[in-house]
């Protein structure tokens, strides 16, 4: 069973060799790693870990083993419901520019894969939701943002969204059920592809 962990550890090396010891140790098989975010002033990075399970293993287990590791620590981990490889941002904006035509609408099909995230909508200011992914929160407002961020959604208490521009009447909002909270360079990747699929939609 396909699950993805995220882990913060230090910056050095030697560091994921021991991550990965550490959970093939446990009963884990990595499949991929992404550096999430690297925050070169305590020498620490985040990243994401598709990882599969042998039969019988525990999650908990896996946590447990990455958890007892000097300096690592394991911000969350859920089963990866894609079930197949990280999808990066190059991906995302490869799909972009293939489907010029729609890339408004590719933008919120490829976000949830990009960002691990459950779902992704577009919320007009005057029509309101437009293209949403299945699962997707039915009535969410616009937004006001100048700027890619954090938001909070009334009645999602145990989930967690952000939000970017597209233009001054569109937004983009994706969200985790459960979290974990999106990282400073999360909302940074957000804003560039949400950018990038307004102007590749306007050419």
């Amino acid at each position: 069973m396909p699950f993805l962990l995220r882990v913060e550890l230090p910056d050095i090396p030697g560091s994921l060799g021991r991550l990965a010891s550490a959970i093939g140790e446990a009963g884990g098989d990595i499949e991929a790693i992404e550096i999430v975010e690297k925050n070169t002033v305590d020498g620490r990075a985040v990243d994401d870990v598709l990882l599969e399970t042998e039969p019988g293993t525990m999650p908990d287990s896996i946590v447990s083993a990455c958890n007892e590791l000097e300096d690592v620590h394991v911000v969350w981990i859920s089963r990866y419901a894609a079930g197949g490889n990280l999808f990066l941002d190059l991906e995302a904006v490869e799909d972009l520019t293939e489907n010029a035509h729609e890339a408004l609408d590719r933008l919120v099909d490829v976000l949830p894969l990009t960002f691990r995230a459950d779902w992704a909508f577009r919320v007009h200011r005057v029509n309101g939701i437009g293209r949403s992914t299945e699962g997707s929160p039915e009535n969410v407002p616009f937004i006001e943002l100048d700027r890619p961020e954090r938001i909070e959604v009334d009645d999602a208490d145990e989930n967690v969204f952000a939000g970017a521009r597209i233009d001054g009447n569109e937004i983009v909002i994706i969200g985790r059920r459960g979290g974990p909270d999106f990282l400073d360079s999360e909302l940074a990747r957000l804003g560039h592809l949400a950018s990038l699929a307004s102007s590749i939609a306007r050419s």
